[in-house]
C-alpha cells in the first residue's frame, strides 16, 4: 500500500510482534512505528475517526484521585494456563497459546509452527499469515489469510478470551500510520499488499472493492484504489468518475491525503476537466510540511503541464525551470526546457 511518490517499502521484512504487560502489538515498519495498547497507556488517533489512518499519539490512562489500579497481569501470566486447564482445552487453542508464548520468547520459527498447527482458529491463521508475509513466503501467507477471512466473524475472539490485544501497524508516509487488527479489514489489507507485491492488479482490486464497503472514508484504501485504477491501461470513464466521487470531500490533512489529491487531479485531467484539476493541484501544494519532496515535485510538474496545455507558457516555463534546478533529470523537464 505504499504509494509511488515515496520510496516503496516492502513491509514484510520489518514485521515484529511484542507481547508486553497486558497487551500485544504487531508492527510493520522500522523500529519505533508501533501501535500499542497496554496498562501504561495507549496510542490514539488524531485525524480520521473510524478509519485506518491516524497520527500516533501517546495517551496515558487517567487515574481517579490518588488511587492506583493494581498492576495488570502480564501477557505471559495471562497465557500461563496451568496443567489442568491445558489438559482440558482444545488442541488448536493450546497450539495458539504455545505460539504466542514462543513469540514472547523470541522463538519465531517455533511460534510459526505452533500457529500453523492451530490454523483452524481464525486468529492463528491471521497471525501465521502475517509471519509468513514477514518471511516473504507469499503463497503460504495468502493461504493463511484467506483461511482467516473464511472465519472473519470470529477474528479477534480467541485473543479476547485471554485479554490480549493485537494490532498490525505500518507507516505509509512520514508521520502517518495505518493500522489493522485481526478482522476482515486487517486480513484484506495484508492481502492487498501481497497482490501488489505479486503485481496481481485484479486480485488487489477485488480486496479493495470490499474494503471500500467496509471503510469507504479510509484515505489509505481510497488512495490504493485510485492508484490501481489510474495505473491500468485504458481507464474507463465510470472508474475515473468514481475516483472523483470518492475524493469529493478530501482535505489536505496528511501526506496520504496529498497523494489522494494528486490522484483526484489526474482523474479530472483524464475526464477533460483541466481547470478543476488545476484547482486540486493548487490545493495539494498549499501544505508542504512533512510532505515527501518527490510527491510535491510530481504535483508541481503535473500542474505545469496543465499550464502549458492552457497556453500559460510563462507560468509553465517558470515551474519547469524550478523543477530542473531541484532535479535536472525529473520526468521530461529537460526536454520541455529545450535542454535535451
Amino acid at each position: 500500500m505504499s504509494f509511488r511518490f515515496w520510496q516503496r517499502i516492502r513491509l514484510a521484512p520489518w514485521v515484529t510482534l511484542n507481547l508486553s504487560k497486558s497487551s500485544a502489538s504487531l508492527s510493520f515498519g522500522p523500529p519505533g512505528a508501533k501501535y500499542t495498547i497496554g496498562p501504561s497507556g495507549h496510542r490514539i488517533t488524531a485525524g480520521l475517526p473510524g478509519s485506518g489512518l491516524f497520527y500516533s499519539v501517546h495517551a496515558p490512562h487517567g487515574q481517579q484521585g490518588s488511587r492506583r489500579s493494581p498492576p495488570a497481569p502480564t501477557a505471559r501470566e495471562r497465557l500461563d494456563l496451568g496443567f489442568l486447564r491445558r489438559l482440558l482445552m482444545p488442541a488448536a487453542e493450546r497450539s495458539f497459546v504455545d505460539g504466542l508464548l514462543a513469540l514472547d520468547d523470541g522463538g519465531e520459527a517455533a511460534a510459526l509452527a505452533a500457529l500453523e498447527q492451530a490454523g483452524a482458529l481464525p486468529d492463528a491463521a491471521w497471525l501465521a499469515g502475517i509471519l509468513r508475509l514477514k518471511l516473504e513466503d507469499l503463497t503460504a501467507a495468502r493461504t493463511h489469510l484467506q483461511s482467516a477471512l473464511a472465519g472473519s466473524g470470529l477474528l479477534g475472539s480467541t485473543l479476547d478470551k485471554y485479554g490480549l490485544s493485537l494490532a498490525v501497524t505500518f507507516p505509509v508516509a512520514p508521520d502517518v500510520i495505518a493500522h489493522a487488527r485481526p478482522s476482515e479489514y486487517g486480513a484484506r489489507l495484508a492481502l492487498v499488499e501481497i497482490a501488489q507485491i505479486e503485481q496481481r492488479t485484479d486480485g488487489a482490486m477485488a480486496h479493495l472493492e470490499r474494503l471500500l464497503t467496509l471503510a469507504r472514508a479510509d484515505a489509505v484504501v481510497q488512495a490504493s484504489f485510485a492508484e490501481l485504477v489510474l495505473d491500468r491501461q485504458g481507464q474507463d470513464r465510470p472508474s475515473l468518475e468514481r475516483i472523483v466521487a470518492l475524493t469529493a470531500d478530501v482535505e489536505n490533512e496528511t501526506p496520504v491525503h496529498t497523494a489522494l489529491l494528486l490522484y483526484r487531479g489526474r482523474a479530472l485531467v483524464q475526464l477533460g476537466l483541466d481547470a478543476a484539476a488545476q484547482d486540486v493541484f493548487t490545493l495539494a501544494l498549499r501544505r508542504r510540511a512533512d510532505r515527501p519532496p518527490a510527491l510535491l515535485r510530481q504535483i508541481r510538474y503535473e500542474r505545469a503541464v496543465l499550464y502549458e496545455r492552457q497556453g500559460r507558457r510563462p507560468q509553465a516555463r517558470q515551474a519547469f525551470e524550478r523543477l530542473y534546478a531541484e532535479a535536472p533529470d525529473f520526468a521530461d523537464v529537460r526536454q520541455r526546457l529545450g535542454l535535451a
